[in-house]
């Protein structure tokens, strides 16, 4: 293995909190990614009908979320490897299930999340509709990703973040929550018909395929061996820990105005309480929450146009590498990234194919298959985290200990429950 850990590639390793502090970047950019309209949206609900009682499960889906990103993480900081590679180890099968799970939904996705960022903006600007700003919004993001480098990326994902932030804990406040409630959510209970919200929370928030785009973007920002693993462990945790925070204050904000009433799904739910804070706190409260809703959205498109490309992009090297050859990460280096031809050829299967499912419905076969491939992700990535982090192929003081993969375990029987749930819906 030729770029393994213990590699001479170390400089620039941060000392002191200052350092460690400006550092942080990847992390934030999957909480914004892996937090879309639809999380806010299924938080929001379980707000509006249990109140506080499940903000515990919050916590524990935060915890699940760290310890899955950081096996992410640890694998490409310590392996010599990219994720890629690591499942090509496990099998051919692995690679046919992630290329065909990429095409179908980056798809379906690019439709939903250009019409996410176009729902805020038409409420706002209602002259034009929300079809039409979905396509600026796709070209918008297109431009930025194809243009942008990684360092100009994160920086526009820590803005928005920094919208969000200000949007939805300050509408939280603004509701002026019951403190002695909110005190009593975090002592863990299960209402009658609460369990599968607290899955949900627990599983669902922030849980997507942009999880496995983090090593990606720690190589981006040129964190390469195990020197970096505390660095990356402090990324990770704030990252996920600002996730926590915006879920917590959308579920505040949930019980607080929406208490016993039927929620709308999907992302119109968002505009539902926009028009529901109109209505007790006067206009003005409107507008900031339309903002950081058109931040949440935004955030999301423009992070699975760089990382989910990433992804692709190392998936195409990675399927046409002889068996025989002992891949690494300077091949990587070398053939993928986002000057490669299959990275942009991503970009554009997100942007521009998926324009026409704004002038359509859904094809039924596609919704199913969309959702039969997402179902199984979650699981999928838990499970082979859990295989190759313990593997030879790492070194013994690398490998995953007791709390990683009790947390491992946990991530893949919770997703694989929630997979099962969700394919008896999509089937039934």
């Amino acid at each position: 293995m030729s770029n393994q850990v213990g590699h001479d590639d170390v400089a620039g390793v941060p000392v002191g909190w200052r350092a460690r502090l400006r550092q942080i970047g990847p992390g934030i950019m999957a909480a914004a990614t892996g937090v879309g309209a639809g999380d806010l949206v299924a938080t929001m609900v379980a707000g509006s009908r249990f109140g506080y009682v499940l903000l515990w499960a919050v916590i524990v889906g935060t915890v699940v979320k760290i310890a899955l990103a950081e096996a992410v993480g640890r694998w490409h900081l310590t392996s010599g490897h990219t994720l890629l590679s690591g499942w090509r180890t496990l099998g051919r099968w692995v690679l046919v299930y992630f290329g065909a799970y990429a095409v179908v939904w980056g798809f379906v996705y690019g439709a939903t999340a250009m019409s996410a960022s176009g729902l805020p903006l038409n409420a706002l600007f209602p002259d034009i509709s929300v079809r039409y700003w979905a396509i600026l919004c796709g070209l918008l993001g297109f431009l930025l990703v194809w243009f942008g480098r990684y360092a100009l990326i994160e920086k526009v994902m820590t803005a928005f973040v920094g919208i969000m932030f200000v949007t939805v804990v300050g509408t939280a406040i603004l509701v002026a929550p019951n403190l002695l409630d909110v005190g009593k959510g975090f002592v863990p209970r299960l209402p009658d018909g609460s369990l599968v919200y607290v899955l949900g929370l627990v599983g669902g928030v922030g849980g997507t395929i942009t999880m496995a785009a983090y090593g990606y973007w720690t190589m981006a920002k040129g964190w390469h061996s195990a020197r970096w693993l505390s660095m990356m462990r402090l990324d990770n945790a704030a990252g996920y820990v600002t996730t926590g925070i915006f879920v917590i204050a959308m579920l505040i904000v949930g019980s607080e105005l929406l208490l016993g009433q039927d929620v709308v799904s999907g992302d119109e739910g968002l505009l539902m309480l926009g028009d529901t804070l109109a209505a007790d706190y006067g206009q003005w409260a409107r507008i900031p929450f339309l903002v950081g809703f058109f931040a949440v959205s935004f955030s999301s498109l423009v992070g699975v146009w760089n990382g989910v490309s990433l992804l692709f992009a190392d998936w195409w090297r990675t399927w046409r590498l002889p068996r025989e050859v002992e891949d690494d990460r300077a091949d990587y280096e070398r053939k993928a990234g986002v000057r490669s031809p299959v990275y942009r050829g991503y970009v554009l299967w997100l942007t521009f194919p998926p324009m026409a499912l704004l002038f359509l419905d859904k094809p039924f076969q596609l919704t199913v298959t969309y959702g039969v491939l997402g179902a199984l992700f979650m699981p999928f990535l838990a499970g082979t985290l859990l295989v190759m982090l313990n593997s030879r192929r790492l070194p013994r003081e690398c490998r995953s200990r007791w709390l990683s993969n009790g947390l491992l375990t946990l991530c893949l029987a919770l997703f694989t429950y929630l997979a099962v749930d969700k394919l008896v819906d999509l089937l039934s």
